[in-house]
């Protein structure tokens, strides 16, 4: 009994500080592919240290920008005496924790365990890659979490069956394949974009909107990207972010932090008069005493340096993350990257893509809820920082890449509407609406509908639908450049003289 309860004992703090904390599961990772690879114990502490405190340096970015810009949201939500869900992905969890027991009589500390299944189902669907074709593993914690609160309540909502009385194991186990599938196919399906941005870097994203960033790198593409004649002659160019020439004044936007700067005083500095000094002040957000304007241009400016915050915590983590996932790649997962969470990316590419797709993002939020307002919801949606920002920054990041200045203003203003009217559709259906929050973001406003609706009318039917169509992407992606498809992840220097190759030869 007594080494029964210390395993347990180092299991819940296993499962609670590492496995739930982004960072420590980063530094876990770290560890233990250095140790694989036969690093001196000193390289691998170094190694661990730097991987922990960079993604604790991105969750500083990532906390402060929230905790800026969260006010200001609620702000337009009080001023304006609107009642309606917010889509932020900790609304979210606060709804699924608050609502849970009292709509189906489950305990939230499922949802953990399903958290735990899920992940080993991950492992198992990229262990077998070669035939399942899976070559990520989902490593961002906080995410998970998040996830598979708001998926343990859809799936309840479409199954009611798995509600009753001795029905625990059966629903862990129907909802830990359908959540550990889409980990391993969403994150999957982000390997292509990412080494692409990155030139090779060696990771994919593990976040909110896997599906929005395949698709929306495909519509870029498609609508936006450079097209060529049969003999090679570029008919359609496409102009980046960055290779705006800005004549006079404008050259100031060259700059990152200065064109992030100045976006968001002017566009903030008019949300926050709309909302008006007195509300800050019986907040207790300001003091009375001090001059709105100032505050507003403060405010403005820390959108600026919570990202430069985010790139530098990118900087210090992904060299030794992806240098170190190389031993677990080659002694447990073969052919695989680790999936990390989004704000990775943003050292990569175009930083002005980052702003430019956000503010796009952020004004088709506006219009899609105020149609909501017009044509009297019965739901209406709140925009949250956290949607707003995440997915549709990093979503004109990849945009920019593939299609240029065109594709990164108009696909993340799409994404705006489909974060708003998909969560209107499926908060309001499934009942977290009437507890306040939904997750709301791009995946979980658009693919997850699709996937509760085929499991509500078909059932258990449904469900096996669902985790078909889930494993069948990867094989439908691997079949269309099967030696590329392992390539781009094993060796991107040779992919890349792969598909080089492959051009030249479709040309003649």
């Amino acid at each position: 009994m007594i080494v029964l309860d210390i395993l347990n004992a180092i299991w819940t703090f296993f499962a609670t500080y590492v496995l739930q904390q982004a960072p420590y599961m980063v530094g876990f990772l770290t560890l233990l592919g250095y140790a694989l690879m036969g690093k001196k114990w000193y390289d691998i502490l170094a190694g661990t240290l730097k991987a922990i405190i960079g993604m604790l340096i991105l969750n500083a970015g990532s906390s402060g920008l929230t905790s800026t810009f969260r006010p200001i949201l609620a702000g337009l939500r009080d001023r304006f005496n609107l009642t309606a869900a917010v889509i932020d992905p900790y609304y979210g969890q606060n709804a699924v924790t608050d609502g849970v027991e009292a709509t189906f009589g489950k305990s939230f500390s499922m949802a953990m365990t399903l958290l735990l299944i899920a992940f080993i189902v991950n492992i198992l669907l990229v262990r077998f890659n070669k035939i399942t074709k899976c070559r990520t593993l989902f490593t961002t914690g906080h995410v998970q979490v998040q996830q598979a609160s708001t998926a343990f309540w859809l799936i309840l909502f479409a199954l009611p069956a798995l509600r009753g009385d001795g029905m625990d194991i059966p629903m862990l186990i129907i909802m830990s394949v359908v959540l550990g599938a889409y980990w391993a196919v969403g994150s999957n399906l982000t390997v292509k974009p990412m080494q692409e941005l990155t030139d090779g870097a060696g990771f994919a994203i593990a976040h909110q909107q896997m599906f929005g960033i395949r698709l929306n790198y495909w519509l870029a593409g498609k609508l936006f990207g450079e097209k060529k004649d049969k003999d090679g002659k570029v008919i359609r160019p496409i102009r980046k972010v960055g290779e705006m020439e800005m004549p006079g004044f404008f050259s100031i936007f060259n700059e990152n932090m200065v064109c992030t700067a100045i976006l968001m005083t002017v566009f903030f500095s008019v949300i926050l008069c709309v909302i008006g000094k007195d509300y800050f002040v019986e907040a207790g957000t300001i003091d009375a005493s001090m001059n709105f304007a100032f505050y507003c241009f403060n405010t403005s400016l820390q959108f600026a340096v919570y990202l430069a915050i985010l790139q530098l915590g990118v900087r210090t983590f992904v060299t030794e993350l992806t240098a170190s996932f190389q031993g677990i790649a080659d002694k447990l997962l073969p052919s695989s990257v680790p999936g990390v969470d989004c704000a990775v990316c943003y050292g990569f590419g175009d930083a002005n893509a980052v702003t430019f797709g956000f503010l796009a993002g952020l004004v088709g939020q506006i219009v899609a809820i105020l149609l909501l307002i017009v044509f009297n919801s019965p739901t209406i949606i709140i925009c949250g920082f956290v949607p707003v920002f995440f997915d549709n920054a990093t979503i004109g990041l990849v945009c920019n890449e593939k299609g240029g200045l065109k594709a990164t203003l108009i696909l993340p203003f799409f994404s705006g509407l489909c974060q708003v009217f998909g969560s209107a559709i499926i908060a309001g259906w499934s009942g977290l609406a009437d507890f306040g929050g939904y997750l709301g973001m791009w995946d979980w406003a658009v693919v997850w509908p699709g996937l509760t609706a085929i499991m509500h009318y078909l059932q258990y039917v449904g469900v096996i639908l669902v985790v078909v169509i889930l494993l069948a992407i990867p094989q439908i992606e691997y079949r269309m450049d099967p030696k590329g498809y392992f390539l781009i992840t094993e060796d991107y220097e040779a992919y890349k003289e792969y598909q080089a190759s492959k051009q030249k030869q479709s040309v003649k």
